[in-house]
């Protein structure tokens, strides 16, 4: 009877609360109902855990716990009770659900300040559900169902309660929520708020340290990602400020980071990352189920349409909007084209991204829905005033401060730059890059790996990378990259150089160290240097000037050893990327040749269960057939797999692959065309290809 409904997967503020069905037994209601009332009294010892509307829970949960000796004698005296009865208990029992839900959010971990903030509201829920008792009371036939004159003199003293209870907006929760609006206000006008008010706010809703505030934050945020749309744009403003005020209130009312974060790393455990391994909680799934099948990117607005197939809304809508009205995982018409969300889904992504310091991609979505591209701005005033004020703080602090001060401002602003564009470019203006360059040199091995991650959060901003370059940072990262104090800030100098690589690539092949540096991170490094020292190394071989170097500092032998040995799906596909890029070149190709890359690329793509990775070993083959000539397009001719996998992508793969695929699979009939004569083996005919779809 009880709907169990995990905190994770309920919307805070939601009731979905669950009306029993009609038919139902008492037998079966009353215990439901009587073990509702329990699950509710055990809250009485942690209200004082409530971050506001103490007393209001307090009065309810006391309505709900006096009401039990009446729900037992009903239980205990009555198999049959009238329709009017069970009519009563089933409101009781759907109010009770509503009521257990509110104090569920009331004590749920880092919502303190958002449940505060909307102390008036829940104020509201309290006495709608009060009054919600008395009228399931009020309907109830005392006259028709045998109970004790003092039993039902005591549900009806309680129904008159619940009618004239009071339930409103407490004054204490009032006068902090006030004292959170003044210090907002101060952030709009960039002044500083007291410090002591902040402590206040923070003591009153029950934050007790570093890693309570934080948990505040990343509520905050992930609250912002589902209140997007425009007619919640105050509310998203509101949740930003909030954010701004959380995290100023991190970095300068808790003075000590008290979470295990902070002792691997102070740290950062979770490294920042280009892409990310999925972490315990999440083990169990496969991060591609994440992405979407037609654009092979992680879904921002996952739907799911009629054959039960989830895309992202914006892949979906092009494709009906196409004039196709089939399935296309399935190719099955489509009777309509409605869409629902997949909100359960959405939620993983979420904490997914949470988990492995992806920038979360709802955060973009309601960017980009509210005004038409990502801009860098903040989405409130209160914010931006708050970010200001804390860069300027930070930089005081790494500028002036001591070691021990210095690691833990690379740290915050390590953590603030992870996934707001607008933090990101406020550190840059406040002139942050240059002293944390600076902290590369550190011999602490915390500070140096704090700073070289803020510097890879903060390479994602274009403003950033051109800042590194003027003031030869190329030089500190690269000498982190090779002589980096821990392995973890070498990767994270390594991805540091992939961002780069884009606008600066021929500047980093001057770094004689750099393209060795890499290469013996993806040889000795663990699973995550390997991965970012692959993907920098992606960057560099997207300017032709640098495949040379890449192949003669010994890479390709490396790379094809990965796709021989490794177990790993991504370090394999990311392995395939590069060779496909190298094969462009003569060099590369008589390099992947000589290593048996032609060979174990055929077998990949067979074998394969990454759409990624066949169709880079799709544009491998093709670039080796192109620049291989006869012996290697006679090899290709040969295999008895290779047709079949190539056709499959062109029904399957993304049109990158689709184009890729059908110009290998015309360069080997083209080859079969000429040499038939020569060739003892079935093809299938050209005409079937010519029909392929």
């Amino acid at each position: 009877m009880i709907r169990n409904i995990s905190r994770s997967g309920r919307r805070i503020l939601t009731f979905p609360a669950v009306h029993p069905c009609e038919s139902i037994a008492p037998s079966t209601l009353l215990p439901s109902l009587i073990t509702l009332c329990k699950a509710i009294s055990s809250f009485q010892h942690r209200l004082s855990c409530f971050p506001c509307n103490k007393r209001n829970a307090r009065n309810a949960i006391r309505l709900t716990h006096l009401l039990q000796p009446f729900l037992r004698e009903i239980r205990d005296c009555h198999s049959g009770l009238p329709d009017p009865a069970a009519l009563s208990l089933s409101e009781l029992h759907l109010t009770f659900q509503k009521l257990l839900f509110l104090l569920e959010d009331l004590s749920r971990e880092g919502a303190k300040l958002y449940m505060l903030m909307e102390s008036d509201r829940v104020a509201t829920q309290f006495r709608v559900i009060s009054r919600s008792i008395a009228t399931a009371l009020d309907v109830f036939p005392f006259g028709s169902v045998e109970i004790s004159e003092e039993t039902k003199e005591h549900a009806l003293l309680l129904n008159v309660q619940a009618r004239k209870g009071r339930f409103e907006f407490e004054e204490e929760d009032k006068r902090v929520v006030m004292s959170v609006v003044s210090s907002l206000t101060r952030f709009e006008n960039q002044v500083p708020p007291d410090e002591g008010d902040l402590r206040c706010v923070i003591e009153y809703i029950g934050v007790k340290g570093w890693n309570e505030c934080n948990k505040e934050v990343k509520f905050l945020e992930g609250e912002i990602g589902f209140k997007g749309s425009d007619e919640k744009r105050n509310k998203v403003s509101l949740l930003s400020s909030l954010v701004g005020f959380m995290i100023y209130c991190r970095c300068l009312v808790m003075e000590v980071v008290d979470c295990e974060e902070s002792n691997k790393k102070i740290e950062g455990r979770r490294e920042n990352r280009i892409e990310s391994e999925i972490d315990l909680s999440l083990s169990c799934l496969n991060p591609d189920d994440f992405l979407c099948p037609i654009s092979l990117e992680l879904m921002s607005d996952p739907v799911t349409i009629e054959t039960g197939h989830t895309y992202d809304r914006s892949s979906i809508l092009k494709w009906f909007r196409s004039g196709n009205l089939t399935c296309p995982n399935t190719a099955k018409r489509l009777i309509t084209t409605e869409m629902v969300p997949n909100l359960v889904l959405r939620k993983l992504i979420q904490q997914y991204c949470y988990a492995n310091d992806i920038s979360i991609p709802f955060v973009d979505l309601v960017r980009r829905n509210r005004e038409g591209t990502r801009r860098v701005e903040p989405e409130s005033v209160a914010a931006e005033g708050a970010m200001r004020m804390l860069a300027s703080f930070l930089k005081g602090k790494i500028e002036n401060g001591s070691a021990e001060e210095m690691n833990r401002g690379a740290f915050e602003i390590r953590l603030i730059s992870k996934t707001s564009v607008f933090n990101r470019s406020c550190l840059v203006e406040a002139g942050l890059v240059p002293l944390l360059l600076r902290l590369l040199s550190s011999m602490d091995s915390l500070t140096q790996e704090n700073a070289a991650a803020a510097l890879l959060n903060l390479s994602k901003c274009a403003k950033s990378r051109s800042v590194m370059v003027e003031k030869r940072g190329l030089e500190l990262i690269v000498g982190v990259l090779k002589k980096g104090v821990k392995m973890e800030a070498r990767q994270h100098a390594a991805a540091v150089l992939f961002y780069l690589s884009a606008e600066y690539g021929n500047l980093i092949r001057k770094e004689a160290e750099a393209i060795p540096a890499l290469i013996r991170l993806i040889k000795d490094g663990s699973y995550r240097s390997k991965k970012n020292g692959l993907v920098a190394i992606f960057g560099l071989v997207k300017h032709a000037e640098n495949h040379r170097r890449v192949v003669e500092g010994g890479a390709v032998p490396l790379l094809v050893g990965i796709l021989k040995g490794s177990e790993n799906e991504d370090l394999i596909t990311d392995s395939l990327a590069v060779l496909a890029t190298l094969a462009e070149k003569s060099e590369g190709m008589f390099a992947i040749l000589e290593e048996e890359g032609l060979h174990v690329a055929v077998e990949i793509l067979s074998c394969s269960s990454s759409r990624v990775g066949r169709e880079h070993c799709v544009a491998l083959l093709l670039s080796l057939s192109l620049n291989g000539g006869e012996e290697v397009v006679g090899y290709l001719v040969k295999s008895p797999s290779l047709m079949e996998s190539l056709y499959s992508q062109l029904s399957g793969g993304t049109s990158r692959a689709r184009k890729k695929a059908s110009a290998l699979i015309r360069v080997l009939h083209d080859f079969y065309e000429r040499r038939s004569s020569g060739f003892k083996i079935s093809l299938i005919p050209q005409e079937q290809f010519i029909h392929v779809r």
